[in-house]
């Protein structure tokens, strides 16, 4: 390797190359591995090369500051001395080793994710414990560690005969404080003029993605993760979109009761023909995406026990995750509230007392419950439901499980306390409502072992859907010998999709996930074709049982729209949120970014639209904007 500089600033060149090469050859891989299947091909990689190298060269900068104090501070007989090469061996060493391990973190983040770094990777940082375990546990990574090491040393000893004897070259003061001044301003030049996004030209959200840098990514998730709404995304007047927030609304029945205070409570009053005041029992299965299902179109045979609930209960073939996590599912589930920007209601200061699915049923008489297989602390789950009247019972309240990961027990060990839970619940004479989180069907994927097609370790998402399919058809037997099944509608649903993926930034077919209401003597077999989304799951339920309530809900009850009237979808991915009617796709992004596509659900195509639809991007505006205000001004409460 060549001497480029005859001093010691030669160490800050040549450890700038070796990341851009480093970074190329990961955008590389990533194309060839994702970026292919997202029809991606081999004539956008120059540009994607291009304007990554860009990208990596402003994180460079940042990268490299603090060795360029430490260059403007160390003085010359630093460098002559042992001390001085030791000091340098190691920080070489260091930004080497460092360098790999994001690239490798990077490739691992983006097989799961389909993304470089983003608000997902920032929220996992918040439970390390958790989080560090299941990445142990899932990857090999003490092969990775010490492949990493190999290749440190070998990139090492590479550069190290040529960087040693620089290193004693003296440098006066004046030249080292200009060279720090320079990349002082030029850091300040590129902050100010250049953003993480700011080569993000494709249409193809995976385009973007493998050409952006993960760092950059990351620290934009991490200042973002809680941002004011009213200065990144589209708005409008107050009152304006609240009129059209309420017109899209009414066509779902329920009369508005709060509206001169601007709030958009409804009541709907107690419905005769409805099922009565029946158990609920709302399980939410872990990353149970539609791609997987048998009676969604999947062939592989994964799900045999929920397909033969299918044929006897009520169910949806177009429901809709409103987001990629499980707080967001969760959230709409729970509140029927829009999946706003950046961080889940879950996990923001003042979300108590907020009139929910749980105080709605408690109202009417119920004994709302949150059932949580892990530790509730996680993504503020125990402190959510704690402060929103239910009765929360997690991992620590539970006997000894025959299985447990780093997630949480087994789905059969959380299936049988729930059992034993609702029978104690149905001896108090009064209707129970209970929402129950799985935790099996997630990284690692290790199961008990003596289950049928279920390997106990190394199947993959596969096993993990098998395994979720098998404890459910457990849990509904285990269910069928109980006085209280006969008084209870089950329904089931996915979280979440199990991982996003796709060129589109909404993209579509990774939402779409099962949703079955399950009450064989009660509800008479039936498939539902209308489209659905997580936020309209309370108020549909609520209707089918009849019961009179009030609450600030966005969602509606499905059975209640016109069949002209089309269904209102909401979504999250990232720092982007969505409203979709019909096939037409409108997004909201940060800066006040807008986009319309129409989609073509046959082929997966998404297509800009020629002419926006202002009125649409209105509504979208309208949902967000106002579920953000309300939330803020405790109008939910």
């Amino acid at each position: 390797m060549l001497n480029l500089i005859k001093n010691r600033y030669n160490t800050f060149i040549l450890i700038g190359i070796i990341y851009l090469i480093l970074s190329a050859l990961l955008r590389i891989l990533l194309w060839g591995d994702f970026g292919i299947d997202a029809d991606i091909n081999v004539y956008n990689l120059p540009i994607m090369l291009l304007a990554g190298v860009i990208n990596d060269l402003i994180i460079l900068l940042y990268f490299l500051f603090p060795l360029t104090c430490l260059l403007f501070l160390l003085p010359d007989h630093w460098f002559q001395k042992r001390r001085g090469k030791i000091l340098s061996f190691i920080i070489i060493f260091a930004y080497l080793y460092g360098f790999l391990y994001i690239m490798e973190a990077e490739f691992f983040f983006f097989e799961e994710f389909n993304a470089r770094f983003n608000l997902v990777a920032v929220d996992y940082l918040v439970y390390p414990h958790e989080v560090f375990i299941n990445i142990w546990e899932s990857y090999p990574v003490t092969l990775v560690l010490l492949i990493n090491l190999a290749v440190a040393l070998g990139l090492f000893y590479g550069i190290w005969r040529n960087i040693s004897p620089t290193l004693s070259v003296t440098i006066p003061l004046k030249k080292r404080f200009f060279v720090l001044c320079t990349h002082t301003l030029s850091i300040c030049l590129v902050a100010y003029v250049f953003s993480t996004n700011t080569f993000a030209f494709s249409e193809n959200r995976v385009v973007n993605e493998i050409t952006a840098n993960g760092v950059s990514s990351f620290f934009q998730a991490l200042a973002t993760n809680e941002l004011d709404y009213h200065l990144y995304y589209r708005t409008g007047e107050h009152k304006a979109l609240f009129d059209k927030l309420v017109n899209n609304l009414k066509v779902g029945g329920g009369e508005f009761t709060h509206l001169t205070e601007q709030r958009i409570d409804r009541h709907f009053p107690a419905n005769p023909q409805g099922l009565g005041k029946l158990n609920v029992v709302v399980v939410v299965e872990e990353s149970f995406g539609g791609e997987f299902v048998g009676s969604l179109g999947d062939t592989r045979g994964l799900t045999p026990e929920f397909d033969k609930l299918v044929q006897q209960g009520l169910f949806f073939t177009n429901a809709y995750a409103t987001g990629t996590r499980t707080v967001r599912g969760l959230e709409a589930i729970t509140l029927s509230f829009p999946p706003i920007p950046s961080e889940s209601v879950l996990k923001r200061p003042n979300n108590e007392n907020m009139v929910n699915w749980g105080t709605v049923m408690q109202a009417q008489g119920y004994q709302p419950s949150f059932l949580y297989g892990g530790y509730g602390y996680f993504d503020n789950m125990n402190y959510f439901y704690s402060h929103n009247g239910f009765e929360v019972r997690d991992r620590s309240d539970m006997p000894p499980p025959h299985f447990a990961n780093i997630w949480g027990v087994s789905d059969e060990d959380l299936f049988n306390y729930a059992l034993s839970y609702y029978d104690q619940q149905a001896a108090k004479k009064q209707p129970f409502f209970s929402m129950i989180m799985t935790t099996s069907n997630h990284k690692p994927f290790t199961f008990p072992e003596g289950i049928p097609q279920v390997p106990a370790s190394g199947g993959g998402r596969d096993a993990g859907i098998r395994y979720a399919d098998y404890a459910i058809g457990k849990f509904i037997e285990g269910a069928r010998q109980k006085a209280w099944f006969n008084q209870t509608v089950f329904v089931f649903v996915a979280d979440h999709g199990a991982r996003v993926y796709g060129k589109a930034e909404i993209p579509l077919k990774t939402y779409r996930i099962p949703l079955l209401v399950y009450a064989p003597q009660r509800i008479p077999a039936r498939i539902v074709d209308r489209p659905i989304g997580q936020i309209d799951i309370a108020p549909t339920i609520l209707g089918l049982l009849g019961l009179d309530y009030e609450a600030p809900f966005f969602g509606q009850n499905v059975f209640n729209l016109p069949e002209t009237q089309m269904s209102t979808l909401l979504f999250n991915h990232n720092h982007t949120v969505a409203l979709d009617q019909g096939d037409t796709l409108s997004l909201l992004d940060l800066n006040g970014k807008t986009e319309q596509v129409t989609y073509d659900t046959k082929n997966e195509r998404f297509t800009p639209l020629a002419k926006k639809d202002e009125a649409q991007l209105d509504l979208a505006t309208a949902y967000y904007q106002l579920a953000v205000e309300q939330f803020q001004h405790y109008q939910v409460h």
